[in-house]
């Protein structure tokens, strides 16, 4: 592992000689190690000061050609009374193209009036084939034949029916959609006179001859798809008349199979059981259509229906009583139509005694015949209305384009002859000049300012021309003017965004400064409270300090954070490939809730050593957030999946309380695209962390919900080119940081650990005078524990000094659902022996014995414990979750892949971020 120096010059000297900027740290796109972003760096505190950038030279305008007198100088108003004197040219183009749309409107409503009228004779034609099929039932059921006078002059009606249809299909408007529609009707239409021949025979038997009428007659009724125009229900007139339809075909399709059944069902128990469940169908079929005609017409629609109803239910029960009056032994129908339905699709039997089981209840063929025609009646009258209202519409429509066609004629002949003779050459000055400007201020916005805002994001910004070239129109009429005006705004945009460069450079170079100098704070303080615990033999005071620790560590987290802001990499990575299970422990390690995570399913993969660092504070901010929101009785599941072409999967699986669809696709596409640094990224630090440490690997990060539960699934895709392993070394760089312009001087900040020992190398635990006699000893080769070995010290400390106040106790304590503890030795860890886990127990729970002792000069870092559950860091100044973790500045050991370049290290060699997550639904 490289070592990174992170600190800063003595605070005396704080901006002594500070130049103003040096350049702009942009990651290059054509480098293949990723470089640090958006930054100025300032130069080394002993160099001497840059100089400041020259005064902006201002170029003269051109001078203005022509005299007051020159068309091109004509004032705008001077040259609209001169576009008023000749507008003949243009106005006869442009009174040509109005009258054409005027006589496009005017042929378009005549299509539309021809089409109203085809869709009425098609409904018609339809309605006769219905009429027909259900008439013709009782006398061909009963043997009477085709000679039949009720047959007979049925099909009669259907004839003429035909005939109407076929007139009006001649005058038909030339539409793809209506040739399409009439072309599938004249295949089908044929059929009809097979259908005649055998209607209500054995040779169809069932509901045969019921649907075969029906296919005939359901292309008619798709014609009502192409109405429209000047109905004012444009999008849904013709789904209304064609849900009205489709509701009438339903109904006479019952009517008709119920007549069949009523009257001669079966033969066979199989037809009559096809006759039920067809009845039951076409009943369901007409409620779907009568609420797709609700929902497709207007509200005047909808309350035609409802009169129909009403009506429906006076006739009926008109119609019981004249019955009963003239018979007094007449069972009127049910007041119910759906029950009369029911019954008879109950019927099991085609023995008479059932038909007379149904009789006694009054569904008798004529209750039967008059309930469903009355209804019949009234879906087609309304159909017949709406038909009717398409023509009107229509008609008047087309009379009223045609008279505006004529008047718009007029006008515009008259109108524009007088106006536009003259306007050509004045209008060509204009238009030149015009367009001149516009491609001169288009050529400034897509690409030369463009340019310069890159340039001086890149570099220096006294290094760069800032001189602004004017628009070369020379003109002092109006469009001169604005030529200039424009002149002048690029010259403030060009401005601005000097001084926004420079202000971005000092500000990410105090978020570097500010952060290394709390850094060194903060890691005084850590090394105090590692020797406080080190020497604490009381549980509880032991445990206090502990979260004291965690605290202390998530202040550091904090101060890290600027270093994101400020685009600056970590201090040191790793020279050797970790294995992909080590780098979930350490993310786990660095979770407060740690024990409720488990691991399963991870694949033998090695994570490169460059990537090792970033790629477990990436974990660790997914883990933080997927233990903060959620129950803290669940658990956080975590995987991983190597894919067949070399990639693996990390998903991370919790029950929290999930997001919406938005939110979810605003989180995904921040997270590919991560946003600059702005006041709102102080609210969304964890956003922010992972999309740029995820866009520094090619990382590639998304959060979507879980499957078979509520919650959030987040998946992390780590490319083959950070999961072939490898080692970490640097590649060259072809831009500067911070680290590059200034050589970094380790801090020598308060040691509170060690009063009067500044700048000496750490200790380890032996040397502070801790006892590890009790714990297992460390091999000779183990330079440095990993971060799961910190956090599992800590707990089998714990757990030591508990049994030592609790006698009783036998061992470490269950601490919940599937979250036990097993002691399998902490040095098992040094010996070949990779601890197991599987998908039943909680990932950090393996190996909670065992405690180690610190190499000479490695650095100890506290890590996280699990002993305070809550689930979000509570600020109440505060309107925001701010979940925290560990952090992990660790290295990992020989056996493990790799060991340290050297035994000692600044408090700034690693680079972690936790950050701020709000807490409405949990990810922001």
């Amino acid at each position: 592992m490289t070592d990174g120096v992170g600190s800063e010059t003595p605070r005396h000297d704080t901006g002594a000689d500070r130049r103003e900027v040096v350049g702009r740290v942009r990651r290059s796109k054509n480098s293949p190690e990723p470089s640090a972003r958006g930054n100025f760096t300032p130069p080394p505190r002993t160099a001497a000061p840059a100089p400041a950038p020259a005064a902006e030279p201002k170029a003269e305008p051109p001078a203005p050609s022509g005299g007051r007198f020159t068309p091109r100088n004509w004032r705008v108003t001077t040259r609209l009374n001169a576009i008023l004197l000749i507008p003949v040219l243009v106005g006869l183009v442009m009174g040509g193209f109005q009258v054409k749309s005027s006589i496009d409107t005017w042929q378009d409503a005549e299509d539309a009036e021809s089409t109203a009228r085809l869709v009425r004779a098609s409904l018609g034609y339809a309605n006769a084939l219905y009429n027909e099929r259900d008439i013709t039932a009782a006398p061909l059921l009963q043997g009477k034949g085709e000679k039949d006078t009720t047959v007979a002059e049925a099909r009669r009606a259907t004839d003429e029916a035909a005939d109407t249809f076929d007139e009006a299909a001649q005058g038909m408007p030339g539409k793809a959609g209506l040739e399409r529609r009439l072309k599938v009707f004249r295949e089908q239409e044929p059929k009809l006179q097979t259908l005649r021949a055998a209607a209500y025979t054995s040779k169809l038997k069932g509901v045969e001859t019921e649907e075969g009428y029906t296919g005939v007659a359901h292309p008619l009724m798709e014609f009502a798809n192409e109405l429209g125009l000047g109905t004012g229900n444009i999008t849904s007139y013709g789904r209304t008349v064609y849900a009205i339809s489709l509701t009438k075909a339903a109904l006479s399709l019952e009517r008709s199979i119920g007549m069949h059944m009523l009257v001669k069902p079966g033969p066979e128990p199989s037809h009559l059981a096809s006759q039920r469940v067809a009845l039951s169908s076409y009943a369901y079929l007409e409620r779907i259509a009568v609420e797709e005609y609700i929902g497709g017409g207007t509200e005047a629609d909808a309350q035609k229906l409802e009169d129909a109803e009403a009506k429906l239910k006076e006739d009926g029960a008109a119609m019981a009583k004249e019955a009963k009056a003239k018979d007094p032994d007449y069972v009127p129908p049910p007041s119910d139509p759906t029950t009369m339905i029911s019954e008879l699709a109950g019927l099991s039997s085609t023995d008479t005694s059932a038909r007379a089981e149904l009789a006694q209840q009054g569904i008798t063929p004529e209750n039967w015949w008059a309930v469903n025609t009355l209804k019949f009646d009234a879906y087609q009258k309304i159909e017949s209305d709406l038909a009717d209202k398409a023509v009107s519409e229509a008609s008047a429509i087309a009379d009223d384009a045609e008279r505006d066609a004529y008047i718009t004629g007029a006008a515009v002949v008259i109108a524009l002859l007088a106006a536009f003779v003259l306007a050509g050459m004045v209008a060509r000055g204009m238009s030149r000049s015009m367009r001149q400007l516009r491609n001169a201020a288009f050529g400034i916005a897509e690409q030369r300012l463009p340019m310069l805002v890159d340039q001086l994001s890149r570099t220096d910004p006294g290094r760069v021309d800032t001189r602004v070239q004017p628009i070369p129109i020379t003109s002092t009429d109006e469009i001169g003017e604005v030529a200039r005006a424009f002149d002048q705004v690029h010259r403030e945009a060009v401005r601005l965004a000097a001084e926004q460069a420079l202000l971005r450079g000092n500000i990410n170079a105090i978020f570097t400064n500010l952060s290394r100098r709390n850094q060194s704070l903060i890691e005084g303080q850590l090394s105090l409270i590692t020797d406080l615990e080190n020497n604490e033999a009381d549980p509880d005071q032991l445990e206090n300090l502990f979260r004291l620790d965690h605290l202390a560590t998530r202040m550091r987290r904090n101060g890290e954070n600027l270093l994101v802001l400020a685009g600056e990499e970590p201090g040191r990575r790793w020279d050797q490939p970790v294995p992909l299970v080590d780098v979930l422990r350490a993310a786990s390690s660095e979770v407060e809730q740690y024990e409720r995570i488990e691991l399963s399913g991870v694949p033998e993969a090695e994570i490169h050593g460059r990537a090792v660092t970033d790629l477990v504070h990436l974990l660790a901010e997914l883990l933080e957030n997927a233990t903060t929101f959620s129950s803290p009785q669940t658990k956080v599941r975590v995987t991983a999946t190597r894919l067949p072409d070399g990639r693996v999967m990390v998903e991370i699986h919790d029950k929290g309380i999930g997001l919406t669809a938005e939110d979810f696709a605003d989180i995904n596409h921040k997270l590919a695209n991560p946003p600059t640094v702005d006041a709102a990224i102080s609210q969304r630090m964890g956003l922010f962390v992972v999309g740029r440490l995820s866009d520094r690997h090619g990382i590639r990060v998304q959060l979507r919900p879980s499957g078979e539960q509520a919650g959030t699934t987040s998946l992390v895709m780590l490319p083959d080119a950070i999961t072939h392993g490898g080692g970490g070394e640097q590649q060259q760089r072809d831009e500067f940081t911070v680290s590059q312009i200034i050589p970094e001087q380790n801090f020598q900040g308060e040691n509170f650990g060690q009063v009067g020992q500044v700048g000496q190398p750490m200790r380890t635990a032996a040397e502070l005078g801790f006892d590890d006699s009790r714990y297992a000893e460390i091999p000779d080769d183990i330079r440095e524990l990993d971060p799961v070995g910190r956090s599992l010290m800590r707990e089998e400390r714990r757990a030591a000094l508990e049994a030592q106040s609790h006698p009783e106790l036998p061992g470490p304590v269950d601490q919940g659902d599937g979250g036990r503890n097993e002691a399998t030795g902490f040095q098992d860890q040094f010996t070949g022996q990779q601890p197991g886990y599987d998908g039943q127990q909680p990932g950090y729970d393996q190996a909670l014995d065992g405690y180690q002792q610190q190499p000479n000069g490695a650095y100890q870092e506290p890590a996280t414990t699990g002993y305070d559950q809550q689930s979000a860091y509570a600020d109440p100044q505060q309107a925001y979750q701010e979940p925290q973790q560990a952090s992990y500045d660790e290295q990992y050991y020989a056996p493990n892949g790799g060991g340290p370049e050297n035994g000692s290290y600044s408090p700034f060699e690693q680079r972690r971020h936790q950050d701020d997550w709000p807490q409405q639904d949990g990810y922001q």
